[in-house]
């Protein structure tokens, strides 16, 4: 063509067609949409650079005011805390959380993030998830920012994640129970695959083994953080030859479960059977008697993770990657000395 300008311009369809992809996709890049493969969005950006074309960066697109909050499921009362600490940062800097539910399993294990990916969200927190290579490559190829709190598998170093200091709060919680006179303590853990499951476990046994106690498997049992695994487990246990004088629940709902079997069974808590819970739900004060817990500061995680997304949204660098928020024991009735019902 003569004449120059807008006339010799190399059309989007011309680049469409030397990239090998479809007009659409080169009109996502040119706009900063997310949802284009990272080597896709290369290519294209290759050529949009040598024939000169302006375009929408995606980290420097006007943000949509929403973030995504992906939980592992959300019938639980520890989600809904985390939820507080997200929607306070929300309020504060006006925007918007929206909430979904992941179930592992799926046929499709990267669908969820594929929805992620497609949709106008300024970035993504994902509360006790597991998170696969793929998974994460889709949400990084679509240029999401990705904050994940209480990781179920160890993330990658460069992949900022919030926890807590779950392996001093299973030290705490066995240390207090062996300060009270116990020797026989019973653990319920959490799913063997999870971080925090591992840690806390790890704290029973080394406060155990501080005070010289031989770790014995046949006093643990493990499963999911429901009331019903701390039912069950919590049966098992007492039903021993020689049953547990105390016992240390993964969790709060579980510590509830393990209530009911021993009401079932006639004992009284802390009379005949202490208990120790983690994570200090809101319930956990009013339930009776009221729950030795270990608190986790979970509206804290959640406010932290928020933060973190949004300085990374911003472009900002973040002073660390990994924030670890401390718990605490919380001492309250249904812990007793070691034969205080005899």
């Amino acid at each position: 063509m003569a004449g120059g300008g807008q006339e010799t311009r190399t059309t989007l369809a011309e680049i469409a067609a030397q990239a090998g992809v479809s007009l659409p996709t080169v009109s996502k890049v040119v706009n900063g949409r997310p949802d284009v493969a990272a080597a896709t969005r290369a290519r294209v950006e290759q050529l949009l650079d040598l024939h000169h074309y302006t375009r929408t960066s995606g980290r420097k697109r006007r943000r949509s005011g929403l973030v995504d909050l992906v939980l592992a499921g959300l019938d639980s009362p520890w989600a809904v805390e985390i939820l507080r600490g997200v929607e306070a940062w929300g309020t504060a800097h006006e925007t918007g959380v929206a909430v979904s539910a992941v179930r592992h399993g799926n046929a499709r294990p990267a669908s969820w993030t594929s929805g992620l990916a497609s949709h106008e969200t300024d970035g993504v927190i994902l509360v006790t998830s597991e998170l696969t290579t793929p998974q994460l490559e889709q949400l990084r190829g679509a240029g999401l920012p990705l904050v994940v709190v209480d990781p179920v598998n160890p993330p990658p170093p460069d992949l900022p994640s919030v926890g807590a200091t779950n392996w001093a709060g299973g030290l705490a919680a066995t240390e207090h129970l062996l300060s009270l006179g116990h020797r026989r303590i019973g653990a319920i853990t959490g799913p063997a695959d999870h971080l925090c499951s591992r840690a806390r476990a790890d704290g029973y046994r080394s406060a155990l083994d501080r005070e010289g106690i031989g770790f014995d498997p046949g006093l643990v049992r493990g499963g999911c953080y429901r009331h019903e695994i701390g039912f069950s487990s919590a049966g098992e246990l007492l039903d021993l030859p020689d049953p547990p004088t105390a016992i240390f629940a993964g969790n709060d709902e579980q510590a509830f479960g393990v209530y009911e079997a021993a009401r079932q069974r006639g004992l009284r808590v802390p009379q005949d059977l202490s208990v120790v819970g983690f994570d200090d739900l809101p319930v956990a004060r009013w339930v009776s008697p009221p729950l030795t817990t270990v608190r986790q500061p979970l509206a804290e995680m959640g406010l932290a993770a928020a933060q973190m997304l949004g300085e990374l949204i911003d472009g900002l660098p973040l002073p660390s990657t990994r924030v670890e928020l401390a718990t605490e024991l919380i001492v309250r009735e249904s812990t007793a000395a070691h034969g205080a019902g005899q």
